[in-house]
């Protein structure tokens, strides 16, 4: 017969006080992107067309549309967040939610749009590409 697991309070205790930190951290992350969405979502077009991983034909759409995508991501629920990026949690062990969201948003809905001629490279080089600029504008 297996043996049934009980975690002593302890371990529930420091269980529930890492998730608090990861949610906290999530929400701080969020709070302060409300401060820079203009030019965080400039920051992030310029850099997808000069790394040549997103081809387009206006790059003010695609500024605007990253914008937008910013814009939701400060009002969305937390269960709208993780659908949004649920194909692409295995990118990366610990991603930052607004760089896999991003990310997230130019692999699913850019790829569609009418000025984004295509993207190149893998699921990968966008985060790091994203993830880069985000970094520097929210730390």
């Amino acid at each position: 017969m297996a043996k049934v697991f009980r975690p002593s309070n302890r371990e529930a205790s420091i269980l529930s006080k890492i998730e608090s930190s990861k949610e906290y951290a999530r929400r701080q992350t969020i709070n302060k992107l409300r401060d820079v969405v203009e030019p965080l979502a400039n920051a992030i077009a310029m850099k997808l067309v000069e790394s040549k991983l997103v081809e387009t034909t206006n790059k003010n759409s695609l500024e605007e549309q990253v914008a937008g995508c910013l814009e939701k991501l400060t009002r969305s629920e937390d269960f709208d967040i993780d659908y949004q990026i649920a194909p692409f949690r295995a990118i990366i062990e610990r991603p930052n939610i607004v760089s896999i969201y991003v990310t997230a948003f130019i692999l699913e809905t850019m790829i569609n749009h009418k000025d984004v001629v295509d993207i190149y490279g893998s699921d990968e080089e966008v985060y790091y590409c994203i993830n880069r600029v985000v970094i520097k504008q929210l730390v």
